[in-house]
């Protein structure tokens, strides 16, 4: 018989604080690894999980939902494109990111949890 199994991001399996702002709650379901990044004000992936992945770029594909607040995603070949709240959207590999403005962002990320945030 398969069960249907839910979990709660207040009481999560594991957290990944980054480098000074914010942090990835992730929660393990049969179905796969969710996590809710919180990204405050002042975070810049190349400051605050470069130093974990060991990576000049985000080497890690992304699908995910903006909760509340704003992102940047810049493409190492230059592109770059902002997403708000309310907003899905797919990064691929090869980006550094950051957050806008004095709001915390909050983005679920489906797709790249696993290795996210870790020491390497």
């Amino acid at each position: 018989m398969t069960l249907v199994a839910g979990k709660r991001f207040d009481a999560p399996d594991e957290v990944r604080p980054f480098s000074a702002h914010g942090r990835m709650d992730v929660v393990e379901l049969d179905g796969g690894t969710v996590g809710r990044g919180t990204f405050e004000p002042g975070w810049r992936w190349s400051d605050d999980v470069k130093p974990l992945a060991g990576t000049e770029s985000c080497e890690v594909p992304h699908v995910g939902f903006i909760v509340s607040g704003s992102m940047t995603i810049h493409m190492d070949d230059g592109s770059e494109m902002t997403y708000a709240a309310g907003e899905v959207l797919s990064i691929p590999p090869g980006h550094d990111a950051w957050t806008e403005g004095d709001e915390a962002c909050v983005m679920l990320d489906f797709g790249g949890v696993k290795g996210y945030a870790q020491a390497h």
